[in-house]
């Protein structure tokens, strides 16, 4: 089957109006979400008809071109709301409510929120009461399931008629008007707001369409939360763009529940982290995954453990991708038909690269991208609600990458995951790959603490309790690695610090280290 061409009128108009075309192209009938935690299960219809209904409401307590946060596990819910806000031209902001307090409410800050989109059940649920105490003085929060139930005759109406005649009541929106706002994970310090415009995100959901085969009999799971890239474009915005229905699952960590709905479901494409989809298989019995034909692992390095442990268990091939929230997110990733593990792919089609040398790091570069996915800018902390534009265009992602003469990127590591030992640049990546060859079930973060003698030291945080130097040592000198990469020192913890997107949060990370090692230093 031939990958269409990329077709850049599909990218030119708003979300919602990509939503509306796609619900012509496949039919109004046609199911495209089912929503795995509570069973519901919505036409394109049903999910523009609802739309229109909150939408009618929201519009009563929030303005034209306000920016409205959304807190809610991914579900339809969310993908509602989602839907709801462009509807009327209020602009999603998704909040990460794993962040942490004082993350979230910078976030606030940062995107100049004055209304938060929840519900009260997840507030129960998650424990977060206390998060919303403290929110409380600087936003309005709205809880939907209470909402939904105090919907107006003119909420119901509008949202039939709108079903009908969309025109006469959607906003009018413009491709490069902004589409969502996201902020990066915190891995590496405060989050930073990301402005996608509506064309950014539709150029990567085109992007993606004309990259991996996809069909409309597939079935996509998702279990990855909304406020992270990948789980928002990937698993909520691009199925319902493509006629791929989706099915979405609130959270990731239900490690022995996932398997047994993709199962359930006959899920052809699965979207997981490595963390994620290593727990699956180890927790899923046999037969759990064979209506997977597509495991799309983005957010962090696939390890070959993992590749090994799916591909016997399960007889899949996992496809490995790299994205940041800057490129709405996808940038690379392999295919089924020219798969490298080692690699995150070629970049997808119009995503311009261009490389910048590093000192100390040889045959790679610092990464630089250019396409219509890339973002409109930064929020700017000093001036919240400004952008802080691209000058040129090109996003410095901050990874150190080598490509191939097949165009192949390998990612080496983020340069700040980088140590300086003596002079010489060590990757904290390597450190962490040479633990996992030597206990694969565990999880390991390593990162750099400073060093009076030689500038920088290395120190590893393991759940292995079997980690050791002299173990560390012999591998790497047996496999050609060199003696900088073994960390100075190991710490054994029972659980290394995750954040809810899956990657290592190595903020926490640095904070045990420096906890470990300061006191015994002075």
């Amino acid at each position: 089957m031939a990958l269409p061409a990329y077709d850049a009128k599909r990218t030119e108009m708003s979300i919602f109006d990509a939503l509306l075309k796609a619900r012509e192209t496949y039919g109004g009938s046609r199911e495209i979400l089912w929503d795995a935690n509570d069973d519901r299960k919505l036409s394109y219809d049903e999910v523009v008809r609802a739309a229109f209904a909150l939408g009618n409401a929201l519009k009563r307590m929030t303005a034209k071109g306000e920016t409205v946060a959304i807190m809610l596990p991914t579900g339809a819910a969310a993908v509602i709301a989602f839907f709801a806000l462009h509807a009327f031209g209020r602009i999603p902001a998704m909040l990460n409510f794993t962040a942490g307090e004082r993350a979230i409410l910078a976030a606030v800050k940062l995107g100049g929120i004055k209304t938060v989109l929840t519900a009260k059940r997840f507030i129960d649920i998650g424990k977060l009461e206390d998060l919303v105490e403290h929110m409380k003085p600087s936003v309005n929060l709205v809880h939907l399931d209470e909402l939904r139930e105090k919907l107006t005759l003119v909420d119901k109406l509008t949202a039939v008629a709108g079903t009908k005649m969309p025109g006469l009541f959607k906003a009018r929106q413009k491709p490069g008007e902004t589409g969502v706002i996201l902020f990066t994970s915190g891995t590496e310090g405060d989050p930073k707001g990301v402005v996608l415009s509506h064309q950014n995100i539709l150029a990567n959901v085109e992007q993606v369409r004309c990259h991996i085969e996809l069909s409309d009999t597939d079935i996509l799971f998702n279990p990855l939360p909304t406020f992270h890239c990948f789980g928002l474009t990937v698993g909520a915005i691009l199925p319902m763009m493509v006629g791929v229905k989706e099915i979405l699952y609130p959270s990731p960590l239900h490690v022995s529940i996932i398997p047994k709905k993709i199962r359930e479901s006959g899920a052809t494409i699965m979207l997981a982290t490595d963390t994620f989809i290593g727990h699956y298989a180890r927790q899923g019995d046999q037969g759990d995954l064979n209506s997977v034909r597509l495991a799309v692992c983005g957010a962090e390095r696939v390890r070959d453990e993992t590749r090994q442990l799916v591909r016997k268990k399960y007889n899949i091939e996992i496809v490995e991708g790299y994205g940041v929230t800057e490129a709405s997110p996808v940038v690379a990733a392999n295919q089924v038909e020219a798969n490298r593990p080692g690699t995150v792919g070629r970049p997808l089609p119009h995503i311009e690269t261009r490389l910048e040398p590093v000192e100390g790091i040889p045959n790679a570069g610092r990464l630089f991208i250019k396409g219509p996915n890339v973002m409109a800018g930064y929020l700017s902390p000093s001036q919240p609600g400004v952008v802080q534009k691209l000058a040129d265009g090109w996003h410095d992602t901050g990874d150190v990458v080598a490509i191939d003469k097949h165009g192949h990127i390998a990612i080496k590591g983020r340069l700040k995951r980088f140590a300086k030992i003596g002079g010489e640049m060590v990757s904290l990546t390597v450190v962490e790959n040479c633990a996992s060859a030597l206990w694969p079930d565990n999880h390991h973060a390593a990162v750099a603490i400073p060093d009076a003698r030689k500038g920088e030291q290395i120190v590893l945080v393991t759940d292995s309790k079997e980690a050791n130097r002299p173990d560390l040592h012999g591998w790497a000198h047996n496999h050609g690695v060199p003696e900088l990469a073994v960390p100075r020192k190991i710490i054994h913890v029972d659980d290394v610090p995750l954040l809810g997107t899956g990657k290592t949060n190595y903020v926490a990370v640095q904070k045990i280290a420096d906890a470990e090692i300061e006191p015994k230093a002075a």
